[in-house]
């Protein structure tokens, strides 16, 4: 699935066997990209999503993670040392990567490599692809450090796992919290124009007006 935007474009990848969606968005002029949540999980996924980006003749400047759960980490090793990038993420999410290699053995999935954050975002955090500014959202409840990439002027957000088509993130894992990432949703995303396009961690893209009215568990 490839979506042309007015300035910025989203490109995005199914990785490994928990099914996640990596995102490549880049601005439509520059061809400078960011990378966002890589799970490309071995060799022949990280070649296709390096492909991708070579073909294009894109540069990638940011590799940014929504949250640090495993089937979102696996490619961060792999691209950082690819294109020479530093990791952002949130601070409070620090628990959930240093987990990594616990929550691996947990799914009986592999363990990643580990790739340390270099800087840290938060709701304060000023982070603009080629004048294209994108809002850091802190919504936290899936994870205690989960953010979402909100690009006003397109019109999207990139929501990791806080809110799918017709359905929530779940709250079963360490650090989770049922009640804190419904009023994240409520609060953080619900706040946002109807027709923002929400591009999620797994499944297909929806957007505010669709889970106001459909999603089950938080009505608009």
């Amino acid at each position: 699935m490839t979506t042309t935007k007015i300035m910025t474009s989203i490109k995005s990848f199914c990785f490994n066997f928990f099914q996640e969606n990596t995102y490549v968005i880049w601005h439509n002029t520059t061809k400078n990209c960011w990378i966002i949540d890589p799970g490309c999980m071995n060799t022949q996924e990280q070649q296709q999503l390096f492909n991708f980006i070579e073909t294009n003749g894109m540069k990638p400047i940011r590799l940014l993670n929504t949250h640090c759960h495993l089937d979102h980490i696996y490619g961060n090793k792999a691209v950082a040392d690819k294109y020479q990038l530093e990791l952002g993420i949130h601070q409070e999410d620090v628990k959930i990567l240093d987990a990594a290699s616990l929550s691996a053995r947990m799914f009986g999935a592999p363990i990643p490599e580990k790739l340390e954050p270099s800087y840290f975002l938060d709701e304060q955090s000023k982070i603009d692809l080629d004048g294209v500014e994108f809002k850091i959202l802190f919504t936290p409840g899936h994870s205690p450090g989960s953010i979402c990439f909100y690009n006003e002027l397109d019109k999207y957000c990139i929501v990791g796992d806080v809110l799918f088509s017709r359905s929530i993130g779940r709250t079963d894992l360490p650090y989770g919290d049922y009640d804190t990432l419904i009023e994240s949703i409520k609060t953080k995303l619900y706040t946002l124009e109807a027709t923002t396009e929400i591009y999620n961690g797994h499944g297909v893209p929806t957007s505010i007006a669709q889970e106001k009215q459909n999603n089950p568990f938080v009505r608009g």
